[in-house]
């Protein structure tokens, strides 16, 4: 029997999807999404639902509403003539530039001014000499030059002995909230549900290598452009936006799941929808897994796009299944998530995958406010020849204007000119809307929100405090160490916390172990979540996502590689590895607990690639090695970690340089290094030294 979806009954009976979708959970019909499938039966008793709900006459609201817009009576047909409201009296502050007061009661002698006000605007405001009001200042105890900026405390006294009573305006102490601790740069903003309207989804496209993102973003631009306006598209703003019946979509064009955490990381949660896209003829890959688990992790709906279906050994099937060893049920298996299969080389599916986002979005109900001052996320910058500081930008609140002063949390500007993804200037840019924006003061940085405020003044005002606030944040970052006892504090205390936890290891089957174990791992208000699990070394990626889910990273037999290990430094992420099971699980339970502090602790040393092997009589194979970070210690453990795992690990028998024996060796210098009892050393092997010390349990 032919099933119809629930969007499609919706566009039958004229009402929008979420709607239907609600209705039809309401009568106990087994659906989950707007794209679920209804049989004859039941599509008809959603059908009778409805009717019976407006009794099959045409709807009053409706006709009352086109009424009232017409300007006549609903119930009368008579032309209602609405009141024009009456003017609110208004009370204009003296600006800079007005003259010496009028006569006034004294009671009336009011005086509103910014915080900020200098001495100079001030005497001019209540028609004094500026030396008059240094002077006066100076009576105070406040040495304020003309240009100076009158302490905030002496403004109330000031006015008072001009006759005046000074109320300061509150507009800089409400961006103060927003104003937030680095590295999460956020701008924080709240607005009345009654000035929410609809806004257009922005969606992230992500997958494995190779699998046809870049192709499938390609096709889905170059189907939406008009014939003939092909050659309008003159350059890349890193984000565009497509129409589908009349709807917006705005897709952000970015490297993949790293850009996506880098922009979480900061605090830019800027995607509403990620479409991961898998090729139909090679399944599920390492990346395609991070993408999943980065995408769970930022808690947006996700959109399967099963790509490549033109190839002979496409299998959308194999894909299907595939994916639900990651939690990931496709709606044709009995799951919740979307799947759509394409093919980005012929085009073909890409409409029906562009109304299933259209479709989502609706569901999700994404509203803005466009009349409030605008707000948004840095997607892109650089710096360009010609135009200076240039930066691509979504705008998540309000409307950008040419002409608005900006401020990307230390970079002030004034918007000088903006461009949209086909290289054609705007005039302004709601909600959802991506473009290019020129007249930064310097280049700003992705993933840093921005936002519009009252002028250049304050601009430059906000990104100096905001400096101020960096320099002070770069001598006090936390160390992994004040990060971790942070951790155990909330873990010790909250209600209901949840410990969040990265687990890399080096086979599969270690990986289930962990994942099994970890899983049964609880308490009465705690619980362990693992956010992302994989097969082989330790990355910088895995510690950006770490650093964005404020996450613990655990490692069975693999290493941090170089990268890692400076942007955990950096960041002060915990990366904690082990090589025996239950020291890992017992490690886990502690710090559910909250009461973490190894016996022993391990000092990193240093790291040597090896560049070649020789034969050596006494100590079997010596690895020819260049030294990258640290030092390489005679006589310290020692582990040799291929492709980011450990193969071996025990000490180091013999360092030398140039055939001399030698205690220790620098980084950017070569040495021959022996280890004890192992010869199946090879080229391109890493060769890590570290020591480990005796320290009292906390």
């Amino acid at each position: 029997m032919a099933k119809v979806r629930v969007y499609e009954l919706a566009r039958e009976l004229g009402r929008e999807s979420k709607e239907v979708l609600t209705r039809a959970q309401e009568l106990g019909i087994a659906v989950k999404t707007a794209s679920s499938g209804l049989d004859e039966e039941a599509a008809e008793l959603v059908r009778l639902a409805f009717a019976e709900e407006t009794g099959g006459a045409t709807s009053a609201p409706e006709a009352a509403g086109a009424a009232v817009e017409e300007g006549t009576s609903a119930v009368s047909g008579e032309v209602v003539e609405t009141p024009a409201p009456a003017p609110e009296p208004e009370v204009e502050p003296r600006d800079g530039g007005s003259e010496a007061p009028e006569e006034e009661t004294e009671e009336e002698r009011i005086l509103i001014v910014e915080p900020g006000v200098t001495a100079h605007e001030f005497g001019r405001m209540v028609g004094q000499r500026t030396t008059d009001v240094m002077r006066q200042l100076m009576a105070m105890g406040a040495m304020v030059p003309g240009s100076g900026e009158i302490p905030r405390d002496a403004i109330e006294e000031l006015g008072r002995h001009f006759g005046y009573e000074v109320l300061v305006s509150e507009t800089e102490e409400e961006e103060q909230p927003e104003i937030t601790a680095p590295p999460r740069h956020i701008v924080e903003f709240h607005d009345d549900e009654a000035s929410l309207q609809p806004r257009p989804p922005v969606v992230t496209v992500m997958g494995h290598v190779d699998h046809g993102k870049t192709q499938l973003l390609d096709t889905i631009r170059h189907a939406n452009v008009v014939a003939g306006e092909a050659g309008g598209i003159t350059q890349h703003i890193g984000a565009y936006q497509v129409e589908i019946d009349g709807a917006k979509i705005t897709f952000i064009d970015t490297p993949g799941h790293e850009a996506f955490t880098a922009l979480r990381a900061r605090g830019a949660n800027v995607t509403d929808i990620v479409v991961l896209v898998v090729a139909a003829d090679d399944g599920v890959k390492p990346q395609t897994i991070e993408a999943i688990d980065h995408a769970r992790a930022a808690d947006v709906p996700l959109i399967v796009a099963i790509n490549k279906m033109d190839l002979p050994a496409a299998d959308p099937n194999t894909v299907r299944a595939q994916l639900t060893q990651y939690g990931v049920i496709v709606e044709q298996l009995g799951g919740d998530v979307p799947s759509v299969e394409v093919s980005a080389l012929q085009g073909t599916g890409i409409d029906e995958l562009l109304e299933m986002i259209a479709l989502v979005a609706e569901v999700e109900e994404l509203t803005a406010n466009p009349k409030a001052p605008a707000v948004g996320t840095i997607i892109e910058a650089q710096l360009e020849v010609g135009r200076g500081p240039v930066a691509t930008v979504i705008v998540q609140r309000g409307t950008l204007k040419r002409g608005d002063a900006v401020v990307a949390w230390s970079v002030p500007g004034r918007v000088r000119a903006m461009f949209d993804d086909r290289g054609e200037q705007v005039k302004a840019a709601g909600p959802s809307t991506p473009v290019l924006v020129s007249g930064w003061d310097e280049v700003p940085t992705a993933g840093d929100m921005f936002e519009v405020v009252k002028n250049e003044r304050t601009a430059r005002k906000l990104a100096e405090r905001r400096r101020e606030e960096d320099r002070a944040a770069e001598l006090t970052v936390p160390t992994a160490a004040e990060r971790l006892g942070a951790l155990l504090e909330s873990l010790r205390t909250a209600e209901h916390a949840e410990l969040r936890v990265i687990v890399k290891a080096d086979a599969h089957g270690s990986l289930e172990a962990l994942r099994d174990s970890i899983g049964k791992i609880s308490r009465e208000d705690a619980t362990v979540k693992i956010i992302h699990a994989g097969v082989g070394g330790i990355t910088a990626n895995d510690v950006m996502l770490a650093e964005a889910s404020d996450a613990v990273i655990y490692g069975f037999n693999t290493r941090p590689d170089t990268a890692a290990r400076a942007a955990a430094k950096e960041h002060g992420i915990d990366i904690r590895t082990f090589n025996i099971i239950y020291e890992l699980l017992d490690d886990v339970e502690s710090l559910m607990v909250g009461e973490l502090a190894p016996e022993e602790v391990e000092s990193f040393l240093g790291v040597a690639e090896v560049r070649a092997t020789f034969r050596a009589p006494r100590y079997g194979t010596v690895a020819g090695c260049y030294v990258t970070e640290g030092v390489i210690n005679r006589n310290a453990r020692a582990r040799l970690v291929r492709d980011g795992v450990v193969v071996y690990d025990g000490k180091i028998a013999s360092l030398r340089r140039f055939k001399e024996d030698v205690q220790q060796v620098a980084t950017g210098f070569e040495c021959g290094i022996g280890l004890e009892n192992f010869r199946d050393i090879k080229e391109g092997d890493m060769i890590e030294s570290y020591e480990v010390r005796e320290v009292a349990r906390i």
